[in-house]
């Protein structure tokens, strides 16, 4: 039986080492803070190991095929593809993993963040048992832990407390539906997708979301058959509904079959793929075969042993942990903190939020004064070909909320870069009517989740079109069909539609 060292008693615990709960470890050791940060896999979490960063890299590499096809097609090129070396591109995918992983372990050793490998969970509102600890050196993490004999870290038990407080960052993992067992080959979740063998000719992509349309996006780079199957009456049913028709009609033109308000009946696993059967918007029933069904309905908190009761926690309905406090992210525990994929909405369950979060809660451990987290003005982005970007409300949102709005969009196609790329797409502007505050952006088309920091300062610092109608977009670019949406609406556009 593994026998508890002495306590460990440190200013900060943070339990989980992804997004969230690095980002609160590296900014509380910069403000002086001695941290211990448990984490039961690898540092770095599902956004680097198993989503955000894999997926992308992945994603670039079907940018890559598509230009291939548009090279020969559209411009005279007359390149040809052979075929995709799938293992080639998992080596470099994995890589890119490797090196951010290193880079992540670096940085958390630099800044003197003490790393446990194992399972914590919660002894009380401010401490913390980690069993399985498996410590040493690693990836120059500084990695602290008991000896054996032969003076090699040994598997065992550790008990910590924390002077300041307890940060709960322990993410997420896909939700899967009733009868429906991934296996890793033939019904994947989106986490499996990325390690599941070769690339298959079909796929039935289950959700549309964001994570869903990439996926569906990637497959039909590949050449695949792509079904992807919404029970919601439109793809990304969260953002604008310009948005969602535009990004289907971009798909559908890209030969993916969209099924937007459509319901999964039924699904058979065979030796050779999978049988489903579909009932679409218009109540027929269809059969859908494929190599592959990918579950992409979204994601659910993972609390799983972490003992939440015994620090006088507990979670809501749908398994998250509800701050008492917003504005510091605190539980009604005081001293508990949560941030991540932990949160309910408005915390959107993004990376990118997830690092927001981290920085209030390291402040706020380390008793500097912080402004919350604005979600309002946080980005969302759809990585599919053609992509998504958007901050601040939907037309619909603003309407409901009360606000007189006035909207003006642009077609990319209006500028002549938009015109070399060749894709479409389209910039939507949201403001107050009579020039008011702009409350939301929405970009469709190629590359625009490298436009949107542009509209998130927009919308983040309240400002209104004649503000940004002030400034001059560069000439060429894909960014002055924004310049020109709102010099449209400050009455000074020189491409009305």
């Amino acid at each position: 039986m593994d026998t508890p060292q002495a306590v460990d008693t440190t200013d900060v615990i943070v339990v989980g080492g992804g997004t969230g709960g690095y980002s609160t470890a590296l900014r509380a050791a910069a403000l002086g803070l001695d941290v211990v940060l448990v984490e039961r896999d690898k540092v770095g979490g599902t956004c680097l190991h198993r989503g955000c960063i894999p997926s992308k890299a992945m994603l670039h590499a079907a940018e890559l095929v598509d230009g291939i096809a548009e090279a020969r097609e559209r411009w005279g090129v007359k390149a040809t593809l052979d075929s995709v070396d799938w293992a080639a591109l998992v080596t470099t995918r994995d890589d890119i993993v490797a090196r951010n992983h290193r880079g992540v372990e670096g940085h958390l050793a630099h800044a003197g963040v003490r790393v446990v490998r194992g399972s914590a969970r919660l002894t009380g509102p401010r401490s913390v048992r980690v069993e399985g600890v498996q410590e040493g050196a690693q990836g120059g993490v500084r990695q602290d832990g008991a000896t054996g004999a032969s003076g090699r870290p040994a598997p065992g038990v550790r008990d910590l407390s924390a002077r300041r407080g307890i940060v709960l960052a322990t993410g997420s993992r896909p939700r899967t539906l009733p009868g429906l067992t991934p296996d890793g080959r033939r019904v994947v979740t989106s986490d499996d997708a990325l390690f599941a063998p070769g690339l298959p000719a079909s796929v039935l992509v289950l959700g549309g979301g964001a994570i869903g349309v990439e996926y569906a996006s990637f497959h039909r780079s590949m050449g695949a058959q792509v079904t992807l199957v919404e029970a919601a009456d439109r793809l990304v049913p969260l953002e604008d509904a310009d948005v969602s028709r535009h990004l289907t009609r971009g798909l559908r033109k890209r030969g993916i079959d969209v099924q937007a308000g459509a319901r999964l009946l039924d699904a058979e696993v065979l030796d050779d793929g999978v049988r489903a059967q579909v009932r679409t918007a218009r109540g027929e029933v269809r059969t859908v075969e494929a190599e592959r069904l990918l579950v992409a309905v979204g994601r659910v908190p993972v609390t799983d042993g972490l003992d939440l009761a015994a620090a006088g926690l507990t979670t809501d309905e749908r398994g998250f942990v509800v701050p008492a406090d917003w504005r510091r992210l605190e539980t009604a525990v005081p001293g508990v903190h949560v941030v991540g994929d932990l949160l309910p909405p408005p915390s959107p369950g993004l990376a990118h939020a997830s690092f927001a979060e981290g920085l209030l809660v390291a402040e706020t451990l380390a008793g500097v004064v912080s402004a919350p987290v604005d979600y309002a003005a946080v980005p969302r982005v759809t990585y599919s070909s053609p992509q998504t970007a958007a901050v601040g409300l939907s037309e619909a949102e603003a309407r409901a909320r009360g606000h007189e709005v006035e909207v003006n969009s642009m077609p990319l196609t209006a500028v002549a870069k938009g015109m070399v790329h060749g894709q479409g797409g389209t910039v939507k502007v949201v403001a107050e009517a009579g020039g008011g505050q702009v409350l939301g952006v929405h970009l469709v088309g190629p590359h625009v989740s490298e436009m949107i920091a542009e509209s998130q300062l927009i919308v983040g610092w309240d400002a209104q079109p004649d503000d940004v109608a002030r400034h001059v977009h560069a000439h060429p670019t894909l960014s002055e069909a924004v310049g020109e949406a709102f010099l449209t609406l400050a009455g000074r556009g020189l491409h009305q539609q």
